[in-house]
C-alpha cells in the first residue's frame, strides 16, 4: 500500500532565457553514438558510460507525481505573428498566442521536472517508447519534448507547407534539414546528454521548440493540466528539479521508499 505525501517548492526568481539563433546549411548528421546504439561511430570524443547497470524491481519500483501551480500575473507576450507566411495564416481561425507560457486554470505545462541528484554512478536502459515533435499550424507542437540519450525523436510536418528543422546543441551536433509536406518523418537520437537545446525552423522563424537530453529515464514535462509523473524509480533519496524555459528552476527533496507513491507540488508565481 503506498503512502502519499505532499511537497511544496518554495518559489526561485524566474529569469529570462536569452537564446542566439544562427543560420545554418541543409546538412542532416544521422549518427548513433556506439553507447547507446550498439554501433561502431558517433561524436568525436564521445567516451562510454561508466557505472552500475541498473534494473529496477517493479515490485518495489517507487512514483512520483505532481502537480506545476501558477498564481499572479502571467507573463504577456506578443502573439505570434505569421503575416509574412500566408499559407500558415490560412491554417489558423484568428490571433494565434505565444506558447512561452502557457497557464491552463492555474496550472503551469511544458514545465520539465527531472532528478536531477541521486542517481550518480547509475546507469539504466535506454527507453525505447518513441517521443514526437510536430509541425503543427506552423508551431512547434509540443513546445517542450525530453528524450533520454538514445531514445527515439520522431519529427514530422502535418502542414501544407515545407519546414527546416535546425536544433542548436551546444554538447551535441548541430543540424538541419528541410522537410516537406508530406514527408517522411525525421528519425534523430541524441548521444550526449543536454538541457534546453532550442529548435528553429529557417523558413519560419517565429516557429521554436525546446528539446531536454537526459542521462537517465526519470523525467517529465507537465501536461496542459499541470500534472507530471515520474514512475518506475529506485527507492532512495533523490533531489527533483522543476525547470521551464522564462520562468526559472525550483527544487526539492524527496525520499521515497519501496512501492511508495510521493506527490510534489511545484509553485510559480507572477
Amino acid at each position: 500500500m503506498s503512502n502519499r505525501r505532499v511537497l511544496a517548492a518554495a518559489f526561485v526568481p524566474a529569469f529570462l532565457l536569452a537564446m542566439a539563433f544562427a543560420c545554418g546549411g541543409d546538412d542532416y548528421f544521422d549518427e548513433y553514438d556506439a553507447r547507446t546504439r550498439g554501433q561502431s561511430g558517433g561524436q568525436s570524443g564521445d567516451a562510454a558510460p561508466v557505472g552500475e547497470m541498473v534494473t529496477v524491481d517493479p515490485a518495489t519500483a517507487a512514483t512520483v507525481t505532481g502537480m506545476i501551480t501558477f498564481s499572479g500575473d502571467v507573463p504577456r507576450f506578443p502573439p505570434v505573428n505569421m503575416s509574412a507566411e500566408p499559407d500558415c495564416i490560412q491554417l489558423h481561425g484568428g490571433r494565434v498566442p505565444s506558447d512561452r507560457v502557457v497557464v491552463n486554470d492555474g496550472k503551469l505545462q511544458h514545465v520539465m521536472v527531472w532528478v536531477s541528484k541521486g542517481l550518480e554512478g547509475k546507469r539504466f536502459p535506454v527507453r525505447t517508447d518513441m517521443v514526437n515533435l510536430d509541425q503543427d499550424g506552423c508551431i512547434y507542437k509540443p513546445h517542450v519534448v525530453a528524450v533520454q540519450m538514445g531514445q527515439p525523436l520522431n519529427i514530422t510536418n502535418s502542414d501544407p507547407t515545407t519546414h527546416n528543422v535546425h536544433p542548436l546543441p551546444r554538447e551535441n551536433r548541430e543540424w538541419n534539414k528541410s522537410q516537406t509536406s508530406g514527408a517522411p518523418a525525421i528519425d534523430y537520437a541524441f548521444p550526449r546528454a543536454e538541457m534546453k537545446i532550442a529548435v528553429k525552423c529557417n523558413i519560419h522563424p517565429w516557429m521554436q521548440a525546446y528539446i531536454h537530453v537526459m542521462e537517465h529515464p526519470y523525467f517529465a514535462v507537465s501536461a496542459a493540466d499541470g500534472t507530471f509523473e515520474i514512475g518506475n524509480l529506485p527507492p532512495g533519496s533523490y533531489t527533483l528539479q522543476a525547470v521551464h524555459e522564462q520562468l526559472g528552476e525550483q527544487e526539492v527533496q524527496i525520499t521515497v521508499g519501496a512501492s511508495e507513491s510521493t506527490e510534489v507540488t511545484f509553485a510559480y508565481t507572477g
